[in-house]
């Protein structure tokens, strides 16, 4: 699937995003042309899903944030698929993944302050459908948050 070369090619694009392909082409040993060839065949694999800016929320004012472990009340048909598309709808869940296990899905929630965070717990979160628990967790710090792979 993946050679050395492509391998190299991803590890530099994670180290600088944002070097222009020339820089990123001499960087990993290959010509512009055999760069821009090898990086439309990583995204038709799948591999390269596209380039994104990440934003740092608390630039803009979003100072608390929080993780709910949601428990679905599964005795209804399609609870989950409801839930999470009402989940989707609240513009500060900027997360949700699904589990196995006693825990269905977790939120990552973003506030401006513990005010704004208590309205919307009670205005948007806890009237998305069939949720059975919900258990808020704030967070206190972010030890570790890595997009990059090892390749």
């Amino acid at each position: 699937m993946l050679d050395d070369t492509d391998r190299r090619i991803l590890r530099y694009m994670q180290s600088e995003p944002e070097a222009a392909m020339a820089i990123l082409a001499e960087r990993a040993g290959v010509t512009a042309t055999t760069l821009s060839r090898r990086l439309d065949r990583m995204r038709d694999l799948g591999v390269l899903r596209g380039v994104r800016g990440e934003i740092h929320w608390p630039a803009l004012g979003y100072a608390v944030e929080v993780s709910l472990r949601i428990t679905l009340d599964k005795t209804q048909a399609r609870a989950f698929d409801a839930f999470i598309a009402a989940a989707r709808e609240v513009p500060e869940v900027i997360e949700i993944q699904t589990f196995l296990g006693s825990v269905d899905a977790r939120l990552s929630v973003i506030a401006r302050d513990m005010k704004h965070y208590q309205a919307l717990y009670r205005e948007r979160l806890l009237t998305l459908p069939h949720i059975a628990d919900i258990e808020a967790l704030m967070q206190v710090a972010r030890v570790k948050s890595e997009s990059r792979v090892p390749v």
